[in-house]
């Protein structure tokens, strides 16, 4: 997500402080995703040199900001396109399983086995979350059933990973190669090929 994008739909509704913006944000958010004021004031900064907000009026020293007409242009082109899916995000899951099964003397049937456990940690701490008082909030609904549908899609995978792994005869492909290679070594020095 754009933090820059999130900043200007939000200063959409109404001229705000930064630091009540940021608070809005994280309200919004379910505050899965907390922002510092640093990167508010930043961001604001930034928008502000690029015409897409400016500085009004307020009652006190906080300093306000509201859309000018190029943010809401910017917005309105925000809303209107899709989320562009190309180069995937990492995913240090994904990254650690494939070095594992690369790599020899990694049991990689533990490292799935202590990930699914994590995952069903999680899934239960979500399905927990959705009993909350916060729980007819649209969006934190939404929220959490996007975790759950990922932690869901994360168990399929790993049960996916250990059938491929169970296919592939060995707990470690790495170990099989090295298997292979070894055996093809002692049939070649038997036959005396070398």
């Amino acid at each position: 997500m754009s933090v820059r994008h999130a900043l200007l739909a939000l200063l959409g509704t109404a001229p705000v402080g930064a630091f009540a913006l940021r608070q809005e944000f994280e309200r919004r958010t379910g505050r899965t995703w907390p922002l510092n004021m640093g990167q508010v004031s930043t961001t604001l900064d930034r928008l502000e040199r690029d015409g897409l907000v400016a500085e009004v009026p307020s009652d006190g020293d906080v300093p306000h900001y509201a859309l000018t007409d190029g943010g809401r242009a910017e917005l309105e082109s925000w809303w209107a396109a899709p989320v562009e899916r190309g180069v995937p995000a990492r995913d240090e899951l994904a990254m650690k399983l494939a070095l594992a099964v690369t790599l020899p003397g990694v049991e990689v049937q533990a490292i799935v086995r202590a990930q699914r456990t994590e995952t069903m940690r999680w899934l239960q701490a979500l399905t927990r979350l959705r009993g909350e008082p916060q729980a007819d909030d649209v969006a934190w609904q939404l929220l959490l059933d996007h975790y759950v549908f990922a932690a869901e899609s994360e168990m399929r995978w790993l049960d996916h990973v250990q059938a491929r792994l169970t296919r592939a005869g060995a707990a470690h492909p790495a170990d099989a190669a090295a298997s292979t290679l070894a055996s093809e070594r002692e049939r070649v020095v038997a036959r005396g090929d070398r």
